[in-house]
């Protein structure tokens, strides 16, 4: 059986195949296009997905597609009828974004394989969006059976959705509707302080442990808890839900200010770009993260209790935050917690083709998805055609005289852009497009964010670390495949590698497993060979664009930065 999963019309707007319960490949539109948060038709990953599985969309069995119009319609209805007037040029925009999921899909799946338009609306599944994100965290995992949270902005009219998972089935539990989001909370703080860009909330979570959470209580005013363990916002603190809170303007998410006059009025008015950051923007950044902790474990605890099952797996862009997610053992009776590499909405392509293949028909799981290696790649034959044609200077290493050479760099205080194997599906680069450098170096993180990424100077970098070594630096001890959680460094290894501990004393940590990550994890070998520190500061080969995706990306990314080292594959360019 061969099922396709898309997210299209959407925000990081996507595409995963799967051939006989196996997935084969996954991708972001925006690796193609090179616009951050991409939405629209994902045409291009579509096309890598066939192309990898080596098959036509007429071969395809199933197409599943990560959003369901119908869902919860009801209540769409009477949230616009509360304000007709103010709804209107919403609704007229909401519903025309609908009927795109419908007809705009197979017109542009059946112009995309030739393909007869009614044979492929004949393929085509809507699945609910946050059934989506519960299959993408809950049939990728190793648990037979987990609680399920999926947690975000919104999606399909709901923003949070509690779930059990047992073998093949996913039995929904409870569910929030929108507006009432904690990602909608979120992102109205990060606009308040100053970031306005769709994906921002990242930057507050950077910027919290600068801070005190000194306005913990006065926030819980925005957002309450309920009796069963769930909650609802004030909203006389948002914009009218009724005006809309997304939009797209060429394939971009748009997320007009959501905060209203009486937030600015007790929270202070908000930040503008060219505004410094004072000491209470970083204090209230530190007490919007709290605030958000505190309701996920809220909702986790209450989850644990209705479920009484030790294991859950989560989902949603909420799910992003690791900070909250490395805390989530220490603070609700849960005792193991899977995220997939794209819990955010990118992997909404994934989990609809699972819910497809698991929840619908049957098919049994496969193994846990702990590999995030499923997007495009390049060999060095097609490297070295690509260098000779742009008359750029190379030597190709065997993999030992290369593992010497990068770390002969790294250990002389350069930084290396290293394109090695598939691209990563999901937000983070784990070693197949990223940039490293030595984590023992206190002024990598100023040369990196100045130089390369030019970016915030407060953005921290992350420790990739050889598996077995992770109990000697971290205080939690687990498996961490797609950096998707925050644990505290150990006191005596803060000052040995300070360009990855954050100023809280933190990492945001990517476990790096040999039979996952073979040529990642022996490069990192030879580095503890050399040094005693088995860790690279690890981050995203890119500089405020989506990740590199080709060995063009990645040469004009080295050239327009000042990196010393670039490795496609067994090419090293050296400056």
């Amino acid at each position: 059986m061969i099922i396709l999963g898309i997210n299209a019309h959407h925000a990081d707007s996507s595409a995963a195949i799967f051939v006989d319960g196996k997935m084969i490949a996954a991708i972001e539109e925006e690796r193609f296009r090179r616009i951050k948060h991409w939405a629209g038709f994902p045409s291009q990953a579509i096309a890598f997905c066939l192309q990898e599985a080596n098959v036509t969309l007429q071969d395809v069995d199933y197409i599943s597609i990560g959003r369901d119009p119908k869902a919860k319609l009801f209540k769409k209805i009477l949230l616009w009828a509360k304000t007709p007037v103010k709804s209107l040029s919403y609704i007229k925009n909401r519903i025309g974004n609908a009927k795109s999921v419908s007809l705009d899909i197979a017109k542009e799946l059946s112009a995309l394989s030739g393909i007869n338009e009614s044979d492929v609306k004949k393929k085509m599944i809507q699945v609910e969006h946050h059934r989506s994100h519960l299959a993408s965290a809950f049939f990728a995992s190793p648990f037979e059976e987990a609680a399920i949270l999926s947690i975000d902005g919104s999606g399909d009219f709901t923003t949070t959705m509690t779930a059990i998972g047992k073998g093949n089935n996913i039995e929904v539990l409870e569910s929030i509707d929108f507006p009432h989001s904690i990602g909608v909370f979120y992102t109205a703080f990060t606009q308040l302080l100053g970031f306005p860009h769709y994906g921002d909330e990242y930057k507050v979570m950077g910027l919290a442990p600068y801070g005190e959470p000194k306005y913990v209580e006065e926030i819980k005013k925005v957002i309450q808890w309920t009796k069963n363990g769930l909650f609802r916002l004030d909203l006389s603190y948002f914009r009218s839900p009724a005006e809309g809170f997304a939009f797209y303007e060429d394939h971009l998410p748009i997320v007009p200010p959501l905060f209203s006059a009486k937030m600015e009025a007790s929270f202070g008015k908000a930040r503008q770009k060219d505004e410094p950051l004072l000491q209470y923007h970083k204090d209230m950044a530190a007490s919007v993260q709290k605030a958000t902790e505190e309701t996920i474990f809220q909702l986790l605890t209450y989850l644990h209790k209705k479920t009484g099952l030790e294991k859950v797996c989560i989902a949603g862009g909420v799910a992003q935050n690791s900070v909250a997610n490395g805390k989530i053992t220490r603070n609700t009776p849960f005792k193991e917690v899977y995220i997939p590499s794209a819990g955010h909405d990118a992997g909404i392509s994934m989990g609809a083709a699972l819910y497809v293949q698991h929840q619908l028909k049957r098919l049994p799981r496969q193994k846990a998805i702990y590999s995030a290696y499923t997007g495009s790649r390049f060999d060095n034959a097609s490297i070295e055609r690509f260098l000779e044609e742009q008359s750029v200077a190379f030597e190709r290493l065997d993999n030992e005289a290369l593992y010497d050479k990068v770390t002969e760099c790294l250990l002389n205080g350069g930084v290396i852009g290293w394109f090695n194997g598939r691209a990563e599906f999901g937000p983070r680069a784990l070693g197949g497009r990223s940039i490293l450098a030595d984590p023992r170096r206190i002024d990598a993180k100023d040369i990196l964010n100045r130089k390369i990424k030019r970016r915030e100077s407060f953005r921290p970098f992350a420790p990739s670390i050889l598996k077995e070594y992770v109990d000697e630096y971290f205080d939690v001890n687990d498996v961490v495949p797609f950096m998707e959680k925050v644990f505290p460094i150990k006191e005596e290894k803060k000052s040995q590698i300070p360009a990855v501990t954050h100023v809280d004393g933190t990492g945001r940590l990517q476990t790096v497993d040999r039979e996952i990550s073979p040529r990642y994890y022996d490069l990192i070998d030879v580095f503890r060979k050399k040094t005693g520190v088995p860790i690279l500061l690890n981050t995203s080969f890119n500089e405020n664009e989506p990740i590199v995706n080709s060995p063009e990306q990645a040469l004009a990314c080295f050239l327009r930065t000042n990196m010393d080292m670039l490795v496609l594959e067994n090419c090293v360019i050296s400056r």
